[in-house]
């Protein structure tokens, strides 16, 4: 696979207006939000508790008078010290980069598949800071095969799913869970662009360590420049 290719069609994609949740809410109800060390709101709450994530997110939105809060792809987060999922003994191996685009908006929003393409695969991750319910889904353009990853998704999103199925663009493919199912995280959806699945079915890595950085950089697509939200 060529990756400047596949790079270089998901540019011409983006000219369109590409969706991944609710196509009723404009892009000018979205607003960016900061979720790295550096912003010093994460210090006046309780950052283990989903809760508190939840009632400060619903905070910021209300502040900004949006709909939808993004951000995060390739940023360097401390909420995942929370969960020994992401532990590690040294800091360069210390899974806390963040390999996706999240959009932190309530549960039950609809979630949209943002290519045409079919379901690769399911699977609902468990572990605790995972992504709970997962759909990825396998699009091909013009001979190239890419990948969607959908997380932190309803339980009820994973019926009745058959790997292989068709999907079109735009359509609802799941909704988004709460906090009971999805990790253990304020509703958000965890959407992520993947050039080779190196053989991964129902899950791939959407948090690294320094160490393996570059590896990711170079087999992800930053979604906000696909979605148009930069």
């Amino acid at each position: 696979m060529n990756s400047n290719t596949i790079s270089s069609l998901l540019s011409q994609l983006s000219i369109q207006n590409l969706n991944v949740i609710d196509a009723t809410i404009p892009k000018s109800a979205y607003v960016q939000i900061d979720l790295s060390a550096a912003n010093p709101d994460l210090k006046t709450f309780d950052t283990s508790s989903s809760k508190a994530w939840e009632t400060y997110i619903i905070n910021y939105l209300k502040i900004h008078n949006k709909q939808v809060a993004f951000g995060g792809y390739l940023e360097k987060r401390n909420l995942y010290n929370r969960s020994p999922y992401f532990a590690s003994q040294t800091e360069v191996e210390q899974r806390n980069i963040h390999l996706g685009l999240d959009l932190w908006c309530p549960a039950e929003t609809p979630v949209l598949a943002c290519f045409e393409g079919v379901i690769h695969s399911f699977k609902n991750n468990t572990n605790f800071g995972d992504y709970g319910p997962t759909i990825i889904l396998e699009h091909k353009i013009e001979t190239k095969t890419f990948y969607t990853l959908y997380g932190h998704l309803s339980l009820d999103s994973l019926d009745s799913l058959k790997v292989g199925e068709k999907v079109s663009q735009g359509e609802t493919l799941a909704y988004l869970g709460e906090a009971s199912v999805n990790g253990d995280y304020a509703p958000h959806l965890h959407f992520q662009i993947i050039k080779d699945l190196q053989g991964n079915t129902g899950d791939y890595p959407g948090v690294c360590s320094l160490n393996d950085l570059e590896f990711y950089k170079g087999n992800t697509l930053d979604p906000v420049s696909v979605l148009r939200l930069d």
